[in-house]
């Protein structure tokens, strides 16, 4: 009687190959850890990838390490690229984060012995010239806004781009981005790392209509400069609303120019209906924009976080664009 059909020779049956080695490299301020690190988590689980996540700073480092803890991840080793000349550098220039290139520069060695490496930025691309061209570089982008920044040129050079729906995938066929069979539409990633929040009563003590203030941190879109501090204190004078102000993280990413505006709006900050937030984890992880009844501000990927559950927009046009058949004003 001959072999049963389940059992394999052991030439019918080859080794197995070695996991893919892929990096989630994050070279930039700490809210792009959202928009990464659920392909990593996923894939974590997956014996058929090692994932390593390499980070500028410490506190990357920790937050990743939450977050993959929280949601049950696969292995996952955290590593940090630092050195002391970069401390030194991100001391001098008051920013949150080393400056981009000095941090490529400093991993480009760590990042030889990678298969992919998976960014939710363009400034790695640079990582090419620095002669790392056998690694697959793919792009999650970071948030899903119609601005044009998010359809930067440089996108085209990237091996594989992780889209968050179809509107997107329409515009960057159209202008040449991406390419079929390069692409994949995932989702908006970072609904996969939060959860709806606890009630906003530990922000406020009395319950009202809560307005989100979003400003936006380029000049060209923002109406912080031209309005903001008006903006809060006009509703600090209104105990109809309890507002909380969480500006883009990149507004005050200088530790100095936000200790210095935290300090110019202590006054306001004090009061029970205001709650301004320049920069904390909070200010990140969606909690304001799912505790909001309004949101107020510019445009921004926050409003289609905010829009997963619909509410009011109110737009603010502080910089007068034309923005009626503008599709980089879509939101």
């Amino acid at each position: 009687m001959g072999r049963p059909w389940f059992v394999r020779s052991e030439a019918a049956h080859p080794a197995p190959h070695p996991p893919q080695r892929i990096c989630f490299f994050f070279n930039a301020q700490i809210h792009q850890l959202f928009h990464a690190l659920p392909v990593a988590i996923q894939l974590s689980r997956d014996a058929g990838f090692a994932v390593d996540v390499l980070a500028a700073t410490e506190d990357h480092i920790a937050l990743a390490r939450d977050m993959a803890a929280a949601r049950g991840a696969g292995p996952i080793r955290f590593r940090r690229c630092g050195s002391a000349w970069l401390e030194a550098l991100t001391r001098v220039s008051g920013a949150s984060i080393p400056p981009k290139i000095a941090v490529l520069l400093s991993a480009a060695r760590q990042l030889r012995r990678y298969d992919a490496i998976v960014v939710p930025e363009r400034t790695s691309l640079l990582l090419k010239r620095l002669g790392l061209c056998k690694a697959r570089y793919i792009h999650t982008c970071h948030g899903a806004g119609d601005r044009a920044v998010g359809y930067d040129r440089r996108i085209a050079h990237f091996d594989f781009v992780l889209l968050a729906g179809e509107k997107q995938r329409h515009r960057m066929l159209a202008e040449g981005l991406i390419r079929e069979g390069q692409y994949a539409i995932t989702g908006y990633s970072k609904f996969d790392l939060t959860r709806p929040m606890a009630s906003a009563e530990r922000l406020f003590p009395e319950k009202r209509p809560i307005v989100l203030y979003n400003p936006h941190f380029s000049p060209r879109l923002s109406s912080w400069p031209t309005m903001g501090e008006d903006i809060i204190r006009q509703f600090a004078q209104d105990d109809r609303f309890n507002l909380i102000v969480a500006p883009h993280i990149r507004l005050f990413d200088n530790r100095r120019r936000r200790a210095a505006m935290e300090k110019r709006l202590a006054d306001l900050a004090r009061m029970p209906h205001v709650h301004i937030d320049l920069g904390s984890r909070a200010s990140i992880d969606m909690r304001y924009v799912q505790m909001a009844s309004l949101y107020l501000g510019d445009v921004s990927s926050q409003v289609y976080e905010y829009l997963a559950r619909p509410r009011p927009c109110l737009f603010l046009n502080g910089h007068r664009a034309d923005w009626q058949e503008d599709r980089s004003y879509g939101h």
